[in-house]
């Protein structure tokens, strides 16, 4: 089952880490990334969306 893992930086200042592993969900994320960002996320290389990092696990 694949995981999709988000880590964010709170107003805080403190990093937050979402990990994602309904795949209905991580579909819908999908779509919010450009085609180029979703082959590397499928790849397994992380992937940044303004301050977001995004990760892909099998």
């Amino acid at each position: 089952m694949p995981l999709l893992i988000r880590k964010y930086k709170l107003t805080t200042g403190m990093m937050q880490e979402e990990r994602i592993d309904d795949p209905d969900r991580i579909e819908r994320y999908f779509r919010i990334f450009e085609k180029e960002d979703v082959k590397k996320l499928e790849a397994g290389q992380k992937v940044f969306i303004e301050k977001d990092e995004w990760q892909l696990l099998p």
